[in-house]
């Protein structure tokens, strides 16, 4: 069969647009094919476009263009090969179609079966305290049998968000959420830079759709001047490169909108006081074995010309990061003052840079790059050490724990007493340093040396320290370790000896559960736990049963609230208009009684197309939602159901873990309703007169003040004034004009 003749099932309409996209992909596989994997690459198109016929995505185009779009970008924008292409051609048709795993190692072998399982979500999961952490767990778990399922899923993701505006709003926030919280951190560890930058820039574009656009738009207009400056600033480096004769291209590029964006918002300043925009880039052509010292050579052209700041120079040259990155960083003062990151790298070290992964594992076994390629893989053990100890553990508070230590953190390098490098994320402790030698060391952990002093097992390390453990054999783990430690194998192995502790706690509270529930009510104690236990607000029967051992559940006051219904006790209901949404499954309609009337003092929300009164809702204090402002609704596990900003520091965690509990909601009609609205305004100190100034203003206004504070030193000052307002437009107006003063340098809301 011809490589451009489509399978008769496909529609005729269809054919011209899928046997483009079908083209495209194998125009994009560089490397020659043999005969088995162009088969394999025709047959899982054919297997692929029959399953996925009648399906359409929600822009209308037909289904298969998406799995034939991931395996581009798995082969074009990742460096993957023939397998991986297979693999994402298949990666929806156990999950979406009637194609079983069986049918797909019968026709394609183990390992495709084994790489689709791993891209296929678990079923069954209405019982989870999260599916979606649930399936993001058996990724990273599926990573440590073949990493190409975590590659493809971020090819899959990618598609989805490039094409993500034929989604719903509320959709687009928690795909959004997902994506910032896992699949960003889990891209910028396993190298893959751009497309972590472009899953931070698409997530900002959906979740701050203003200032995403504020910050292009600006980027747009200053891209001549930037260029202007880069020239100049690279003109005497490339002279000094051509005479003595180092091949190099030199690059400028723009830092991404996301990064940009990050640093107005954690440094308090306008994009117009941001100097460092852009990085220049160095890329010298020179074989493995001179990578270092030629490096380092362009190093000293560079500073002969402009002053470097040595506290910003950052050598993953001499010691790669944990993901395998490689490059030299500097940061020097440029024409005009300016500062100006300069990164420089070889050919070698770029390509693992873009492309991460797949390009590490192509110079495996290089004469001098040999040994720098194993770094990955002491990640990866890392991470099969981290998950064989989270087995037992909450999968929510594994993913917690795995973004925090294992995706997020810079590193620093500690050393045993006889040198042996352990690679560990800033701000890790002595105790931390205790488990990543061995679990037992750190159980007995009793005491740490740190540089021959003897320290806290809580003493924060330093990059280059050299620690020593001392044990006492007595030493158990105790709750407040939890505190202090930061690295996930430290956590669960901490959990996971005091659950051997509470398990004996928990045997003895359900006798005396047991013995109480037959006593009172004659129902058996294993259909009675777990709603129970969520009644009482324990995060499972665990830390219930233990409480009841430790005497500290009032079982006797608590059943007067009951009645046996069957094997089951229910709760006995009170009159009243609206009872909570049950937050330990999926918000539905019998878990929710209607008011007889709203309430005439709240702004009106219409919470899942119906109107809010239908439901007991308030506004969340983490974020204060003003009328006006993107919200969503969030189900509670006791406090019914709260509204937030879509922007709420808590919105990634909760969008991202917790889907199942998140309702769409939206302002309703404009009502006279009043909304406590916090912002910070900073600025120069100019002394008597400001805080006078600053309130007359907002009085002008016709605005209420709740309250007010401020402080400053050294001609620097910060208030926090908490507003009354009517609306969004109202709060803005009010930030706006309290920035006109020429004292002041930024008003934002408060986080």
């Amino acid at each position: 069969m011809a490589q451009d003749k489509l399978t008769p099932h496909i529609p005729a309409d269809d054919r011209p647009i899928i046997q483009r996209a079908y083209r495209n992909l194998l125009k994009s596989i560089k490397t020659p094919l043999n005969t088995d994997d162009s088969r394999n690459i025709r047959a899982a198109f054919e297997l692929a476009a029959q399953a996925h016929q009648e399906q359409r995505r929600k822009s209308g185009e037909p289904y298969i263009l998406h799995p034939i779009e991931v395996a581009r970008i798995c082969v074009e924008e990742i460096g993957l090969g023939p397998t991986a292409v297979v693999c994402a051609l298949l990666h929806d048709v156990v999950e979406d179609t009637d194609v079983t795993l069986k049918d797909v190692h019968r026709q394609f072998g183990d390992r495709v079966a084994l790489i689709v399982d791993g891209l296929t979500k678990l079923d069954s999961l209405h019982d989870s305290e999260s599916p979606q952490a649930e399936n993001l767990a058996k990724v990273l778990r599926n990573m440590l049998v073949d990493v190409r399922v975590v590659l493809i899923k971020m090819a899959d993701r990618l598609h989805n968000l490039r094409t993500i505006r034929s989604m719903a709003p509320h959709k687009q926030l928690k795909i959004a959420a997902e994506t910032s919280t896992i699949y960003a951190p889990l891209a910028h560890r396993l190298g893959l830079y751009k497309i972590k930058s472009e899953f931070q820039d698409i997530c900002l574009k959906i979740t701050h759709p203003e200032e995403y656009h504020d910050i292009a738009d600006k980027l747009a207009q200053t891209k001549r001047a930037r260029q202007q400056y880069i020239d100049e600033f690279v003109r005497p480096i490339s002279a000094a490169l051509e005479e003595f004769g180092i091949k190099a291209r030199i690059t400028g590029r723009p830092k991404s909108i996301f990064s940009i964006w990050n640093k107005i918002r954690t440094k308090h300043v306008a994009f117009e006081d941001i100097y460092d925009l852009f990085a220049i880039r160095i890329i010298t052509d020179v074989p493995p074995e001179r990578e270092k010292i030629t490096c380092w050579q362009i190093y000293s052209f560079i500073t002969d010309y402009y002053k470097p700041i040595p506290e910003r120079l950052k050598d993953w040259v001499t010691t790669p990061k944990a993901n395998g990155y490689e490059s030299l960083h500097t940061t020097v003062i440029g024409p005009d003052g300016r500062f100006v990151e300069v990164q420089i790298r070889s050919n070698r070290m770029d390509e693992i840079a873009e492309r991460g992964f797949a390009a590490h594992w192509k110079y495996k076994g290089i004469k001098g790059v040999g040994q720098k390629a194993n770094v990955f893989e002491n990640w990866l053990n890392q991470v099969r050490e981290t998950l064989e100890d989270s087995a037992d553990g909450s999968t929510v508070e594994f993913l917690a724990d795995f973004k925090t230590t294992n995706l997020f953190a810079e590193e620093i390098h500690v050393f045993t007493p006889k040198g042996e490098m352990k690679v560990l994320p800033e701000g890790a402790t002595a105790l931390d340093f205790a488990f990543s030698i061995h679990s037992d060391i750190g159980c007995a952990c009793q005491a740490a040396k740190v540089n021959n002093k003897l320290v806290p097992i809580s003493s924060p390390l330093h990059n280059g320290d050299q620690v020593q453990i001392i044990t006492n054999k007595n030493q158990k783990p105790s709750e407040d370790w939890l505190q202090f430690v930061i690295t996930a194998k430290a956590k669960n192995r901490i959990r996971s000896a005091l659950k051997d502790e509470r398990r004996k706690l928990a045997a003895d509270g359900r006798e005396i559960l047991e013995r109480k529930l037959q006593n009172t009510f004659k129902v058996p104690v294993e259909d009675n736990i777990d709603p129970l236990s969520r009644w009482f607000g324990y995060p499972n029967r665990l830390e219930f049963l233990s409480a009841i051992a430790l005497e500290q559940v009032d079982l006797a006051a608590a059943f007067k609230r009951f009645r046996p219904d069957g094997s089951r006790l229910v709760e006995i209901e009170e009159d009243r208009g609206v009872r909570q949404v049950d937050a330990s499954e999926p918000p539905t309609e019998t878990g929710i009684l209607k008011e007889a009337r709203p309430s005439s003092n709240k702004a009106e929300i219409i919470i899942n197309g119906e109107p809010g009164h239908f439901y007991a809702h308030s506004f969340a204090t983490c974020c204060h939602p003003v009328q006006g402002d993107p919200i969503f609704a969030f189900v509670t596990t006791k406090e019914g159901v709260k509204i937030h900003r879509t922007t709420c520091p808590n919105a990634p965690n909760m969008l991202a873990n917790y889907e199942y509990r998140i309702l769409k909601a939206d302002w309703g009609n404009t009502v006279k309703a009043d909304f406590v609205a916090d912002i910070v305004i900073t600025g120069i100190d100019i002394g008597k007169g400001a805080i006078q100034r600053l309130t007359d203003r907002i009085s002008n206004l016709g605005l209420n003040i709740r309250s007010f504070s401020i402080s400053g030193e050294g001609g620097y000052f910060e208030g926090k004034v908490s507003l009354v307002v009517r609306n969004i437009d109202q709060l803005n107006h009010a930030m706006l004009s309290l920035k006109s003063f020429d004292w002041v340098s930024n008003v934002r809301r408060a986080e």
